[in-house]
């Protein structure tokens, strides 16, 4: 029932996308949204620091016209995720309240204390922006209206100070990495590894990335539908995550980050990032956006990128 509701949204959101004008004048401070040339500005960023991402094309037949011909939306392949999210399922046990005061009853960390994520954690603990409180980005889960049925990603594990640093470590490490797992792939030195190809495409209707993914099994055959939900945070599996039509290829369905609150995360970071006297400029949109979304699907790993480098907004 729910993947009948979510193909009707698909249909109804593609049609309002053809309607909605191109976004032209910069919003990207007062909503956290991105102008197509603020998009590809970002894109080019990623690809310039983390040489795993490239620019592609898709079938020309549905390239879009506010976007560069060579620069559609970007792709990187062969992301190993070795572990399905189905083995990292809450448990009270590895529970942290982040936030105790809280009048709702806080946020909680549900993995905070998993020893079986020494890899995020490292990555957790790498990350951080002196003077800048600790934030966790949380969205209802309530089905009130059209909008809200969609369950956009809450980022509910996404610290913001946790992921900002001064330092910018992040270029050096992101090819080599990736580069050592995708030829340890071709080697066979992997066994019993799913590898997904990501692509970011560029949504007109919510003027923001979208996060695309389709995986393959150890032998590279293609996952199922099923199969691919198990490696999704089982909170946002046919909800935050669903199945649907690729903007700029043919074939079948991809799991797809649904994007309609992707804005309001970005908003917030934005905010808490001034509030520490600091400025998040618009090319770095998308290493922050990887780094968010990665709370949806923390067993594929495609995040290399460690330290964000801020300016001082005096």
């Amino acid at each position: 029932m729910q993947s009948v509701i979510n193909s009707v949204k698909g249909t109804a959101l593609s049609f309002a996308e053809y309607l909605t004008p191109v976004l032209k004048e910069s919003k990207f401070r007062e909503t956290g949204v991105l102008t197509p040339e603020e998009f590809v500005a970002a894109g080019e960023h990623l690809v310039h620091h983390c040489p795993t991402w490239q620019w592609a094309v898709g079938d020309v037949d549905r390239a879009k016209p506010y976007l560069p011909k060579d620069k559609q939306f970007l792709l990187t392949r062969n992301v190993p995720c070795t572990r399905r999210c189905k083995q990292i399922e809450y448990c009270d046990e590895h529970e942290q309240i982040i936030e105790a005061d809280d009048p709702e009853g806080g946020w909680v960390d549900t993995h905070h204390y998993d020893i079986n994520q020494e890899g995020m954690d490292e990555k957790i603990s790498e990350m951080t922006l002196e003077e800048t409180r600790s934030s966790v980005v949380n969205f209802d889960k309530d089905i009130e209206d059209d909008e809200d049925d969609e369950e956009a990603a809450d980022m509910e594990a996404f610290e913001v100070s946790g992921m900002l640093d001064e330092q910018d470590k992040y270029t050096t490490d992101t090819s080599k990495k990736v580069k050592e797992n995708q030829e340890s792939f071709s080697a066979g030195e992997i066994i019993r590894t799913r590898t997904y190809d990501l692509h970011i495409t560029y949504d007109k209707y919510y003027q923001t990335p979208r996060l695309w993914l389709f995986g393959y099994d150890e032998n590279r055959k293609p996952l199922t539908v099923e199969e691919m939900y198990e490696d999704v945070s089982q909170d946002h599996a046919k909800k935050t995550v669903t199945m649907e039509t690729h903007p700029h290829m043919p074939g079948p369905p991809m799991a797809s980050v649904h994007p309609c609150r992707h804005a309001e995360v970005m908003k917030k970071i934005i905010e808490t990032v001034m509030e520490g006297g600091r400025e998040l400029g618009v090319h770095m949109y998308l290493i922050i956006f990887l780094k968010f979304v990665q709370s949806v699907i923390p067993t594929i790993e495609y995040d290399y990128t460690q330290n964000v480098t801020l300016t001082s907004s005096s």
